[in-house]
């Protein structure tokens, strides 16, 4: 008998041992392989020609889908407006304005000016020796010539003397020459001064006084103008200068 064996039976007996599984993976596989390549030929095709109809019918089920969640967008950015076109500014609507509330009326700021002084003779009558500051005048009680510093004015002993203007009285004073003199500081530089009065005055010092305020009476007590008639001696001064009395009294 002849003991070689053909390659027949060799491939059958292989087959029907573990080379049966093989087979099969490699039948599997060339499957596989082949449906790989059919449907990238079909693809292929398609891709070739989109617009061709595609036979058969279609349906088409409207199935409601849920409606996209809004996702947060960022503000677009203003664009700049094309060459020759107006620019058109798009403003926020005006916020209303808050009514103004009731402010309380400013107080009347209190004025510093000092009030304008209102002048009066401090006595009626004649003015009998005139001021002069420049020129020397004749006195007949000193029979020499010198200054007169004020005005004399005739009035009766014991006529009562008015404050010519508000004032403070500054200074009370026994003068040798003028005898019993009193000066009220009318302020704004004005001091007036009245002397010839009575021994004792009406007033002291530091003392206000208004217009017309009484502040003695006509005296004798001034021994250089012992000659001349009962009279008062007055006298104006700005900032420590005689000045006419006649520039600031009324007319009589």
């Amino acid at each position: 008998m002849n003991s070689k064996r053909t390659w027949i039976e060799k491939f059958s007996d292989f087959v029907s041992g573990k080379g049966f599984y093989l087979v099969v993976l490699i039948c599997v596989a060339a499957i596989a392989l082949s449906g790989y390549y059919l449907v990238r030929g079909v693809r292929g095709s398609l891709e070739d020609s989109p617009d061709q109809p595609v036979a058969g019918s279609a349906a088409i089920v409207d199935r409601p889908s849920a409606a996209p969640t809004p996702s947060a967008q960022p503000a677009p950015k203003p664009t700049d407006p094309p060459a020759g076109a107006s620019a058109r500014i798009t403003l926020p609507p005006a916020s209303a304005a808050p009514a103004p509330s009731a402010q309380p009326a400013p107080s009347a700021v209190p004025s510093h000016a000092p009030a304008p002084l209102v002048f009066t003779w401090p006595v009626k009558g004649t003015v009998i020796a005139d001021i002069s500051v420049e020129t020397l005048a004749y006195s007949e009680t000193m029979g020499d010539w010198r200054t007169h510093d004020g005005v004399d004015i005739a009035a009766p002993l014991g006529t009562q003397v008015l404050a010519a203007a508000n004032g403070t009285v500054s200074k009370l004073d026994q003068h040798d020459l003028m005898g019993t003199v009193v000066e009220i500081d009318h302020g704004q530089g004005l001091v007036s001064r009245y002397a010839n009065l009575a021994a004792v005055p009406t007033v002291s010092e530091g003392d206000k006084v208004t217009t017309g305020d009484i502040i003695g009476s006509v005296g004798e007590t001034a021994a250089f103008e012992s000659t001349m008639q009962a009279h008062l001696h007055y006298e104006l001064l700005k900032e420590g200068t005689p000045v006419d009395p006649a520039d600031y009294l009324p007319k009589q």
